[in-house]
Parts: structure tokens; C-alpha cells; sequence
């Protein structure tokens, strides 16, 4: 009773009734009008055949008088059929005919009659015997009166059985859209039953569960698939507040904790003013790289939270990607590489013209950092289309990365114990990968190809959708 009493709760039940209804209703109006349909066309026939034989008898009595009329009349009202003579006085007496007995008075009127009438055949075994027939009263110049119908029992008969045809039909159809509507209701109550098990694991706190899909693509599915993107999203933001949490307390532990040393050092120690300026130059670097990392971390989260995405607009990637090789060329001739550039001009993209153009500059800021003392002393910045999308790629000849930690240097703070020699954060590639999935492209990285240094450095592909997309 319970299931049965939420069931008529639902949507589903109320629209299913309502549909329901509207149907029974012009299910309904369908029998009528086709049965009243039926009648009509069915009386007018009568009407025509009648209409045929008084033309007929018409002209009989003009051209053989009232005694041909009336033989005419008796051969016809022995032959089988529907219809109908009567040969009757000036009173109103049956004088002859194959018609036992008519509704008293209606021979008194002249033409047709206004509604079917009822009268009993010389067969009819007893009183309660009628028949219904439709006729037409001829009055002749010496007072005789003469009927001429036609029995509507088939018709009558097959007018009813059209009205019991279609309601028979509609009757199973009905049982049917009901047995079809409660099939699809339980269904759908239980789909729905399902959808709150597993929000209520979620609301729990179990980010890891997704609405359930039954695969057939409806209105369910995909809200389901929608739902399901928000809950990935939502859970892969709370996980990165995790890691962000986590490692500021491990990764911002060291640095804060050299600052105080340095500013306690400075302090137990007796020094010159030289001495305490170089502390305090030294304490400001150490607070510009704190500053620097808080930075970026707002920036990523600023990111991954989508409040840039108003911001987005159609941005000339050639242009922008010329301008950031162009910005550190002097940078890259300072450790003794050579920064070339290969792009296409005039690619267009939807995106952030200033996120954008950072996180290539962290790439080739990446790439200048880690190629220095390579064999080869080329970076290379690329960008060309492509029918999977458009790739902005930065190479270098550098140590490389792993394939098997590629996966994680993408994460905040994660460094490789080959780079902790170097200045960093290890919040730029986690930068570079929010800004791709702001733009709803994706972060490739692979080996750089080259046969002298066999397939040694990095190269770092930022992927955009096709404009298509």
C-alpha cells in the first residue's frame, strides 16, 4: 500500500492520468460520432431506396391506373425482403400488404415519416413482436392511402454492432494503456527508488557513488549523465582541497620554517647593518616565494572553479603563442638555449587570452629551467591543427620525465627528486592542466622525438578542441 500511495504521488502517475482521462474522453466521443455517423449514413440509404420505389410506384399508377397499381403492389409485397407495402383505405384500414398492424394514426399523414415508426409483420407470433421501419405515405386521388418502407432491422443491427466493435476495441485498447501505463510507473518508481539509494549514499558522504543509468538514453539517463558530471567535478574539487591542504602543511612547512630560522639567526647574532640587510633581503625572497606559490594556488583554484569562464572569448592562438616566444627568447639566450618557434598563423580558439598565455609561459619557463646542459640546446614551441584538435606544443632535449610519473607531476606540489635542485613550486604543470580543462581540451606529455639523443626531453602538448567543437 505504501509503494501504491507514493506511486499515485508522483509525476508520472498524475501526467499517466490525466492522459488517461483525455483519452477515455475522446474514446468516447470517437464511438459516438461514429456510431451516429453509421445511423445517418445508414437512414439516408434507406431514404434513397425508398425514395427509388415510390418513383417506381409513381409511375406504375400513371401508366396503368389503380388496378395495376395494386397488383403491382401485392406481387411486390409477396416477394422476400426489407421492404415494406401497405394498401390501406381512406380510413385507414389495412386492406392489403405484407404489414400486420401499424402505430394508430400514422397512415393520416401524407410523405415521409418524421422518425422511424414500429409495426408487426403477419409472422410475429405475439403483440410484443415489433419492428422498426422508415416509409413513406402515397394518398392517392380516390382516397387510398399507400406505404412504402423498408425495415431498419439490419441496419439497426449493424449499427449496433459497430458500437460494440469499437467499444470492444477501445475497451482492450484501455485495459491495455492502463496494464502498459502501471508497467511503465513501477518502472519508473523503481528507477527513481534506486536514484535516491545512491543519493543518499553520496549526501552520507560517499562522493565515489553515481546515479545509476539503465542505458536506453531517456530523460532518466541523462540526468543521470549530468548529474554524474557534477558529482566527478565536485568530487575531484574536494579531492584537490585534500591535496591542497595536505601539502601546504608538508611542502610550505620547510619555508616558513627556514624564514624563521633565518629571521631568529639574525637576531641571537651580533651583525652589522650589512649583515642584518642581507638577513632581511634574504627573509623578503623567502616571503616572494611563499607570495608566488599562494598565488598560484589562488589562481588554480580560481580556475578550477570556473570564474574565468565568463571571460572566455574567440583569442588568436598563433598570436599569442608568438608573443610568449618572442617574451622569452632573452631568457632562454641567457642559459644558452636557442628558442624556435613553429606555428601556423591565424588559429583561433575560444579561451582566456591571459591564462592561456601563462600557462604556456610556465611550460617554456619549465622547459628553459630543465634543458640547461643538454646536448642539444633547442626548445621548440609548435603549434598546428588537427582534425582532433589544435596542439600548442613546447619540446625540449632536457633529462625528461618517466612514463610512469608522468601521471602524477601534474598534481599541486609534487616535484621529481631530480628537480628539487631547481627553483620551483610544483604548482605550474597543475596550472597548465586547470586552464586545459577550463577549455575543455586536455594535457599530453610525451617523449620528445629525436634520433641523435634517442628520444631524450620532454615534450609538453596543450590540446584545444577543434573549432567545430
Amino acid at each position: 500500500m505504501n509503494r501504491l500511495r507514493v506511486l499515485f504521488r508522483t509525476t508520472a502517475f498524475r501526467l499517466s492520468a490525466l492522459y488517461l482521462l483525455l483519452f477515455s474522453l475522446c474514446a468516447a466521443f470517437l464511438v459516438f460520432y461514429v456510431t451516429a455517423m453509421s445511423e445517418g449514413l445508414l437512414q439516408q440509404q434507406t431514404r434513397d431506396a425508398v425514395t427509388a420505389e415510390v418513383a417506381q410506384i409513381e409511375n406504375i399508377y400513371a401508366r396503368a391506373g389503380v388496378n395495376g397499381l395494386l397488383r403491382a403492389l401485392e406481387r411486390r409485397a409477396r416477394q422476400p425482403g426489407a421492404n415494406l407495402y401497405v394498401i390501406a383505405g381512406p380510413t385507414g384500414e389495412i386492406l392489403a400488404g405484407n404489414v400486420a398492424s401499424l402505430q394508430p394514426g400514422f397512415l393520416d399523414r401524407e410523405g415521409w415519416t418524421d422518425e422511424p415508426f414500429r409495426y408487426q409483420r403477419y409472422t410475429d407470433e405475439s403483440r410484443k413482436d415489433s419492428h422498426v421501419a422508415l416509409a413513406h405515405v402515397l394518398v392517392l386521388d380516390n382516397g387510398l392511402r399507400i406505404l412504402v418502407g423498408r425495415d431498419l432491422q439490419e441496419p439497426e443491427k449493424f449499427r449496433v454492432l459497430v458500437r460494440q466493435a469499437l467499444m470492444v476495441a477501445l475497451g482492450i485498447m484501455g485495459l491495455g494503456a492502463l496494464i502498459i501505463w502501471f508497467a511503465i510507473g513501477r518502472n519508473a518508481l523503481k528507477r527513481i527508488d534506486r536514484m535516491s539509494d545512491a543519493s543518499t549514499r553520496i549526501m552520507a558522504g560517499d562522493l565515489s557513488q553515481r546515479l545509476p543509468m539503465s542505458g536506453s538514453g531517456d530523460e532518466f539517463d541523462r540526468l543521470s549523465e549530468s548529474l554524474n558530471a557534477m558529482l566527478g567535478r565536485i568530487e575531484k574539487l574536494n579531492e584537490g582541497l585534500r591535496q591542497v591542504s595536505d601539502n601546504i602543511a608538508h611542502d610550505l612547512k620547510t619555508p616558513l620554517t627556514r624564514l624563521r630560522n633565518k629571521a631568529e639567526a639574525a637576531l641571537a647574532h651580533k651583525a652589522t647593518n650589512t649583515g642584518y640587510r642581507t638577513s632581511l633581503e634574504e627573509i623578503i625572497g623567502e616571503s616572494d616565494q611563499l607570495i608566488r606559490t599562494f598565488n598560484a594556488l589562488l589562481m588554480i583554484s580560481r580556475v578550477e572553479a570556473g570564474a574565468a569562464a565568463a571571460e572566455m572569448n574567440l583569442v588568436d592562438l598563433s598570436q599569442i603563442a608568438g608573443d610568449c616566444v618572442e617574451l622569452y627568447e632573452p631568457v632562454a639566450e641567457e642559459q644558452a638555449l636557442r628558442l624556435e618557434a613553429a606555428i601556423d598563423p591565424g588559429i583561433c580558439v575560444s579561451g582566456n587570452r591571459e591564462l592561456i598565455g601563462q600557462a604556456l609561459g610556465n611550460l617554456i619557463d619549465n622547459a628553459i629551467k630543465y634543458a640547461e646542459g643538454g646536448d642539444d640546446p633547442s626548445i621548440k614551441v609548435s603549434l598546428v591543427p588537427g582534425d582532433d584538435g589544435i596542439m600548442l606544443s613546447v619540446a625540449d632535449h632536457g633529462p625528461g620525465i618517466p612514463a610512469d610519473k608522468r601521471a602524477g607531476v601534474v598534481e599541486r606540489f609534487v616535484r621529481l627528486d631530480e628537480s628539487r635542485t631547481k627553483p620551483g613550486t610544483g604548482l605550474g604543470l597543475a596550472l597548465v592542466e586547470a586552464v586545459m580543462e577550463m577549455h575543455r581540451g586536455s594535457l599530453e606529455l610525451a617523449d620528445t622525438v629525436s634520433e641523435a639523443q634517442n628520444n631524450r626531453g620532454l615534450t609538453i602538448s596543450m590540446v584545444f578542441p577543434p573549432p567545430s567543437a
